[in-house]
C-alpha cells in the first residue's frame, strides 16, 4: 500500500517555513510522506535566492520538493496580485497532482483572517466576501486546509524562535501599492494599539460571516427550482418572494447564468428596474440580460456590444449592402456584415431545395416584408409573426435571405418560408442563424498560499 503523503505550499517566509517543519513532525511519527511545493513567481529579484533557500531545506529535513515557475505575464492593466494568486493556485493544484497529493496545507493565520476580514469590508464585501478564508476547501478534486486559521501570529513567531527557523522576508509586504501591505504596516499597528482584541473579534466576525453566507447558499437553493423557466429567470415567481430573499435569489442565478463575479450594482440595479419593466436589456459581465414575456435570460454578447448595451428593446438598425452566398453545402457560413454565421445542416423536413440555396442574397429588414410560416397560413408582416411566435427583439437580429428571383426565403427566429420549402422526401437543408459570441475571460483566483 502507498505511503500517504501531504503535500505544505512553501513561500519561504516565516508561517509556510514554520508550517511545513510543524507538518514534517508530525508526519513522521504518523507514517505520512510529506511534499513541499514552491511557485516561483518571477517577478522579485530575490525570487532565485528563495528557490535555493527552500530547496536546501527541504533536502536538510529530508522533505521532497517541487517547483514550478510561472511562464507567463500579467496581461496590460489586470491586477499583478490577481494575476499573481490565480496562477499560483493553478500551478499548486497541477504539482499537487504529479505529487499524488489530494490534500494541500497552507499557512495563513488569524491575522491573515482578520487582514482579509478589514480589506473585504472596505470594499463593501457581503457576506461571501466578509468570510475571508475557508478553514477547508475543496476545488477540483483537491482539499485546501488551512491548520492554523485560528492561530494567533504571536504563537507562530515563537514557534519560528524557539526551533530557530531560517526563512526568508518578501520586501514586497512592506509596499505601500499593495492595499494589504498598506493595511499591515500602516491600520494594523494603529488598530490594535485601540482595540487589542482586533484579531480575535474580527476573526469571529469571518466564521459568523461564513455561517451568514453557508446559509444564503441553502435559502437561494430553495427558491431556485420554482423560479427557473429552463434557463430563464420566471421575474413573476420571483416577486413573490420578500426583498431580502428576491436578491439573494437573484445574486445566486445571476452567478450561475453569467458564470463570472457577480457586481452588486447590476443586483441592485435589477432588483429596482425589474419590477417595473415588462421588456429590456442590461449589460452584465460577459453577456447581455434580456427580458421578455415575464423571463430574464443572459446571452453572451460580443465585448463591443457588452460596452454600448442600453436597456432598448430593439437594437439600432444598422443598413448593411446586400451580400450574395452560396448556402447549397451543409455547414457554417460566416457573413461578416452581421457579426455572425448561417449555420446549414441536412434536413428530413421543413428544410429549403439545396439548387434554391445557390445563390441566396443577404440583405437587412427594411420593415415591409410578409411572410409565410405555415403551408396553409396567411402571410404576415414579420412585426406579427415575431409577436405571434413569441420570438425577442435580440433573436431577430441577421440578415434575411432572398432567392435569386427575389423571394423571402429565410427569416432568423422564423425559419424557412413554407411556399419554398422542399417536398416530402426530397433532398433539403435546414439554416439557423447564430450570432458571434465573446471569448471566455480567465476566472480570477484567491490570496496568496503560504507566507
Amino acid at each position: 500500500m502507498a505511503t500517504p503523503r501531504v503535500a505544505v505550499a512553501v513561500s519561504g517566509g516565516r508561517d509556510s517555513t514554520a508550517l511545513l517543519h510543524c507538518t514534517v513532525r508530525t508526519a513522521a511519527a504518523l507514517g505520512v510522506g510529506v511534499v513541499a511545493l514552491h511557485v516561483h513567481h518571477g517577478l522579485m529579484p530575490a525570487a532565485d535566492a528563495w528557490l535555493a533557500q527552500v530547496q536546501a531545506q527541504c533536502r536538510r529535513w529530508g522533505v521532497a520538493f517541487c517547483s514550478r515557475r510561472l511562464q507567463t505575464h500579467p496581461p496590460r492593466g489586470a491586477s499583478v496580485e490577481a494575476w499573481a494568486r490565480a496562477e499560483r493556485y493553478r500551478a499548486l493544484a497541477e504539482m499537487a497532482r504529479e505529487a499524488g497529493c489530494s490534500i494541500v496545507l497552507l499557512a495563513h493565520h488569524r491575522r491573515d483572517q482578520a487582514e482579509t476580514w478589514l480589506l473585504q469590508a472596505l470594499r463593501g464585501g457581503g457576506p461571501a466576501g466578509l468570510s475571508a478564508m475557508p478553514q477547508e476547501a475543496v476545488r477540483e478534486g483537491i482539499t485546501w486546509a488551512r491548520p492554523w486559521l485560528a492561530q494567533p501570529r504571536a504563537a507562530i513567531e515563537a514557534y519560528v524562535r524557539r526551533h530557530r527557523l531560517k526563512h526568508v522576508e518578501d520586501d514586497s509586504n512592506a509596499d505601500p501599492r499593495h492595499a494589504r501591505s498598506r493595511l499591515r504596516c500602516e491600520v494594523w499597528p494603529a488598530l490594535l494599539r485601540a482595540f487589542p482584541d482586533a484579531e480575535t473579534s474580527l476573526g469571529r466576525a469571518a466564521a459568523r460571516a461564513q455561517e451568514a453566507a453557508a446559509l444564503a447558499v441553502e435559502v437561494a437553493a430553495a427558491d431556485l427550482p420554482a423560479l427557473r423557466q429552463g434557463p430563464a429567470l420566471d421575474v413573476e415567481a420571483w416577486l413573490a418572494l420578500t426583498p431580502a430573499r428576491r436578491r439573494n435569489a437573484l445574486r445566486a442565478w445571476l452567478a450561475e447564468a453569467l458564470r463570472a463575479p457577480v457586481p452588486e450594482s447590476l443586483v441592485a440595479r435589477l432588483c429596482a428596474e425589474l419590477p417595473h419593466r415588462r421588456g429590456g436589456r442590461w449589460p452584465a459581465p460577459r453577456a447581455e440580460l434580456r427580458l421578455y414575456r415575464g423571463a430574464l435570460t443572459a446571452a453572451a454578447v460580443t465585448a463591443e456590444a457588452a460596452a454600448n448595451a442600453g436597456v432598448a428593446e430593439v437594437p439600432a438598425v444598422v443598413h448593411r449592402e446586400p451580400v450574395v452566398v452560396d448556402l447549397h453545402r451543409p455547414g457554417a457560413h460566416p457573413l461578416a456584415p452581421w457579426a455572425g454565421r448561417l449555420v446549414v445542416r441536412i434536413a428530413t423536413e421543413g428544410g429549403a431545395p439545396p439548387a434554391l440555396l445557390r445563390r441566396v442574397v443577404a440583405r437587412d429588414r427594411e420593415g415591409d416584408e410578409s411572410f409565410r410560416i405555415a403551408p396553409r397560413a396567411i402571410a404576415r408582416s414579420l412585426k406579427k409573426q415575431y409577436q405571434a411566435m413569441g420570438v425577442p427583439a435580440w433573436d431577430r437580429t441577421g440578415p434575411l435571405l432572398y432567392t435569386a428571383a427575389g423571394n423571402l426565403l429565410f427569416v432568423p427566429g422564423l425559419g424557412i418560408a413554407a411556399d419554398l420549402r422542399a417536398a416530402p422526401g426530397e433532398p433539403q437543408l435546414s439554416m439557423a442563424w447564430v450570432p458571434d459570441a465573446p471569448s471566455p475571460t480567465a476566472p480570477t483566483g484567491h490570496r496568496q498560499p503560504g507566507g
